[in-house]
């Protein structure tokens, strides 16, 4: 074995977004691509002599050729020690709980989370770090600063490891373990939950369907809820990693997830459904005949997080992504405890779970975790809610509409308008910054904006700033809008629109939520000039 130095120019576009670098997959693939950007991580952080590594990924299409690539340039680059999920698979969760377990140096996540795989469709690498959370800012800039300058890349020639069993080799001089990719997870899982409870819980009679999607939770989700908690066989659906997902798209929203949707709104509906997405970071839960938004799905949790052992002392704090509702602030409130407000990305919550601050985190784009590890974790919220049911002995809906009671409603709908030319979506959002100080007063069909800013955060812990985080708009009445361009598509823009509206009395009777929000929607189009800018006022997906 022998390490070679490759020379090559630098490649365009390889700056890191909230979610690592991603593309389509055949970008990926071009000579020199992935080995280029991977060499740039390292040199990003100093080289890897003598530090340690996580590998691994949610089994889409050139998922095992680039760990191996990712390996050669670890080894090259003076790495001691590599550990993989067995065949190369790892949920980011449960590779953020391995950088933490094992102490790590960081780890390497080949995912692009939600988006579709395949050959023709998106491939992604996120570097974590030693914390076990996405590279903060400061590092996803010096990786970007590395890319540009980038001359060239040292891997080593070799064989390719096995995967594909449990157990130790050597490539050069580092040690390349391969662990079982569920083990450890599941074991954390158990001190987190009480699992004999959700055991009784399933042995009386409790019936649930979770829709694993043909991704990365399927092999989790088997052993823990069928093998250990004794959920029924066939529980799990879609429980085999596919590099194409089945053709599907890992999406966990009632849109891509209308099978198990439909299920759970039928007359065959079972108590419980749930879903994840392709890397196992997001979930979806859904009641019989009740949808839970991600939204409130955080505010119930942070509500009943007391009844699961492993936060039986109470939260912290609780923070979530600016776009996402407002509900948890109302549990906040309500408890005495913190409540933070955040740029969309998960590395942001990493200074607050590190503090100490902030105890349970969520996205509105279905991601929910807490500080066990710093990644947001689908599984686990989906065993926090197993654990609140079997406490709490109530369906999904009745919990639901109790919290509505206490803490009253936001009504809450994202819509994504994708593949938007990049040129016409910038056009929407300067637009509207320009105007953003003329804002309040004005009437926008039939609804008057109360204040209008342009979101900044200042980190309570490190002090940085990060600016142009997305647009909010208030109006009289209780509604807020928020306008902002997403950083994990591969092709175009997409703009993102998040309407919420709250309500302290609860429930608005006979009306769903699309009827509640389409004032507000309607104001938010004519104000930003959506049929202008875009050509259209209709959302491709609305969740």
């Amino acid at each position: 074995m022998t390490i070679k130095t490759v020379k090559i120019a630098p490649f365009d576009g390889q700056k890191p977004g909230t979610s690592g670098l991603r593309k389509k997959t055949r970008v990926f693939m071009q000579d020199h691509y992935l080995a280029a950007f991977v060499q740039s991580v390292f040199d990003a952080i100093g080289g890897g002599e003598g530090k340690r590594f996580v590998v691994g990924g949610d089994g889409r299409f050139f998922n095992r050729p680039a760990i191996q690539t990712i390996l050669g340039i670890a080894a090259a680059n003076g790495a001691t020690e590599a550990i993989v999920g067995q065949n190369g698979l790892l949920s980011t969760p449960a590779a953020s709980n391995l950088i933490r377990q094992n102490r790590t140096d960081g780890g390497f996540i080949l995912s692009a989370s939600h988006n579709p795989g395949g050959i023709d469709a998106d491939f992604g690498v996120k570097f974590n770090a030693a914390n076990g959370g996405p590279a903060p800012e400061g590092l996803t800039a010096r990786i970007y600063d590395a890319t540009r300058s980038i001359e060239g890349y040292r891997i080593l020639a070799a064989d390719d490891v096995d995967l594909g069993s449990v157990g130790e080799s050597r490539l050069g001089g580092m040690t390349v373990r391969v662990v079982d990719p569920v083990a450890d997870y599941l074991a954390l899982m158990e001190t987190l939950f009480d699992f004999d409870a959700i055991r009784r819980l399933f042995a009386g009679g409790f019936t649930m369907r979770f829709d694993a999607m043909h991704a990365v939770t399927g092999p989790y989700a088997r052993a823990i809820l069928e093998a250990s908690l004794g959920a029924a066989a066939g529980t799990v659906v879609n429980a085999v990693p596919s590099e194409d997902f089945g053709g599907g798209h890992p999406d966990p929203n009632p849109i891509w997830a209308k099978p198990l949707m439909d299920l759970m709104m039928s007359d065959e509906a079972p108590d419980l459904g749930a879903a994840s997405d392709g890397d196992g970071d997001r979930n979806m839960i859904v009641g019989r005949g009740a949808y839970v938004t991600p939204s409130d799905s955080l505010a119930i949790l942070a509500a009943n997080a007391h009844l699961a052992p492993g936060y039986k002392n109470g939260l912290a704090g609780v923070a979530r992504s600016m776009p996402t509702s407002a509900a948890s602030d109302k549990v906040a409130e309500k408890l005495g405890i913190a409540s933070f407000e955040t740029p969309t990305g998960w590395k942001f919550f990493g200074n607050l779970l590190d503090a100490g601050r902030a105890t349970l985190c969520g996205e509105e784009s279905a991601g929910t975790g807490s500080d066990h590890v710093r990644e947001k974790d689908g599984l686990w919220a989906v065993l926090l809610w197993l654990n609140i049911l079997a406490a709490r002995g109530q369906s999904v809906a009745r919990i639901q509409n109790a919290h509505w009671t206490e803490f009253g409603r936001n009504y809450y709908s994202r819509h994504d308008f994708e593949a938007v030319s990049q040129a016409h979506a910038n056009a929407l959002v300067t637009g509207v910054i320009s105007r953003l100080d003329a804002l309040p007063g004005q009437v926008f069909a039939g609804m008057t904006v109360e204040r209008a800013d342009e979101f900044a955060y200042r980190d309570p812990i490190d002090n940085s700033l990060s600016e142009h985080q997305g647009l909010r708009i208030w109006f009289a009445g209780g509604g807020r809008a928020v306008l902002r361009l997403s950083g994990t598509g591969t092709e175009g823009a997409t703009i993102r629109l998040y309407l919420e509206l709250y309500r302290a009395e609860g429930s608005i009777p006979g009306q769903d939520t699309a009827e509640v929000l389409e004032p507000l929607r309607q104001a938010v189009l004519e104000l930003a000039g959506f049929a202008r800018h875009v050509g259209r006022v209709d959302p491709d997906v609305i969740t």
